[in-house]
């Protein structure tokens, strides 16, 4: 399976925090996907950009917060994370970038 233009617009980007590094010992890689990926779509892109072979795809969306920014209410965007949890003996070295 190759990558496709369509499976870099569902994974945006890795995202490396204190709590996905928690995650990775166990398996799982966090990514940043497109707000209207299902899980399916998510599992497939992984599978394809990365070569490796995906059990589970968990899905969150964090609401943008309200913010001010010099007297204007604005709103931060929505965030939809993905956590993939891979079949044992693959990895992804998130470090390297898409």
């Amino acid at each position: 399976m190759s990558a496709e233009a369509k499976h870099y617009d569902v994974i945006r980007k890795p995202l490396i925090t204190e709590k996905t590094t928690m995650a990775s010992e166990h398996g799982a890689v966090v990514f940043e996907v497109a707000i209207d990926a299902n899980k399916p779509q998510i599992k497939e892109a992984v599978e394809a950009v990365f070569g490796v072979k995906v059990k589970a795809v968990n899905t969150t969306i964090t609401k943008g917060k309200v913010k001010r920014f010099r007297g204007q209410i604005g709103t931060r965007k929505d965030v939809k994370k993905a956590y993939v949890t891979l079949e044992e003996g693959n990895t992804i070295d998130v470090s390297t970038g898409l």
